[in-house]
C-alpha cells in the first residue's frame, strides 16, 4: 500500500525548491495549490460557485483571482465561503492520486496542511524548516517588501516554530541547496527504510 507524506512549510522557507527535487528523483508529488486553482476553472462547479457567490469573474470570463484573494484577505466569512467551494474538490482529487498510486510513497504538498487539517490524509508529515528570522530575510529579498509587510504575511499563516513541532520529519533548509540536497536524501532514506522494515 502506498505510503502518504504530507510536505508543508510556511512562506519562503524553500518548499518548492523540495518538491522540485522529489520529482527529479521519480517521485509523484501532487500540489494543492495547482489542484486549488484547477477547482475554479471555467467549466467546474467551483467555477459557477465563485460566479455566484463571489461575481469575480473578469472580461475575458476567467476567475479575477486578484479581487477574489482581496475580498478573502479582509473577510473571515467570504473566505470560509470559498474555501468550502475549494477543499472539497482539492481532497477529492488527491484522494483519486493516492488511489491511482503504484509507487512506495506519494507526497502531498499542501502549505496550510495543519490549518486546513488534512494532515490526517497522511501517514506522516514532513516540514521543510528555516527560523524566522531567516524566513524574514528570504522573504524580503523575494518579494521585495519591507521588514513589516513580510512579517505581516507570515502572521498569515501558522508559525514555521509551531509546524516544526507537528512535524515526524525536518528538512532543514537554513544553508545552500547542496546541503538541502542532503537533508532531502537523508528524510528520503529514512522513509525507504522504514516502509522497507514496515
Amino acid at each position: 500500500m502506498v505510503k502518504v507524506i504530507g510536505l508543508t512549510g510556511s512562506i519562503a522557507v524553500g518548499k518548492s525548491t523540495v518538491t522540485a527535487r522529489l520529482r527529479e528523483l521519480g517521485y509523484q508529488v501532487v500540489d494543492a495549490d495547482v489542484l486549488a486553482r484547477d477547482a475554479i476553472e471555467k467549466g467546474t462547479k467551483g467555477y459557477d460557485q465563485i460566479r455566484d457567490e463571489f461575481g469575480c469573474i473578469d472580461e475575458s470570463g476567467q476567475v479575477d483571482r486578484k479581487k477574489l484573494g482581496d475580498i478573502v484577505f479582509h473577510d473571515k466569512e467570504m473566505k470560509n465561503k470559498l474555501e468550502n467551494i475549494i477543499h472539497p474538490f482539492v481532497i477529492e482529487n488527491m484522494q483519486k492520486s493516492i488511489d491511482s498510486c503504484h509507487d512506495s510513497m506519494i507526497f502531498l504538498d499542501i502549505p496550510l496542511l495543519y490549518e486546513t487539517h488534512l494532515d490526517k490524509m497522511c501517514d506522516s508529515v514532513i516540514v521543510v524548516y528555516v527560523n524566522e528570522e531567516i524566513q524574514v530575510k528570504r522573504l524580503m529579498n523575494r518579494n521585495h517588501i519591507t521588514k513589516e509587510k513580510a512579517l505581516h504575511l507570515m502572521k498569515q499563516q501558522m508559525s514555521i516554530e509551531i509546524k516544526k513541532q507537528y512535524a515526524d520529519y525536518i528538512i532543514d533548509n537554513s544553508l545552500g541547496v547542496n546541503e538541502l540536497y542532503q537533508e532531502i536524501n537523508r528524510v528520503l532514506g529514512v522513509l525507504e527504510y522504514e516502509i522497507i522494515h514496515e
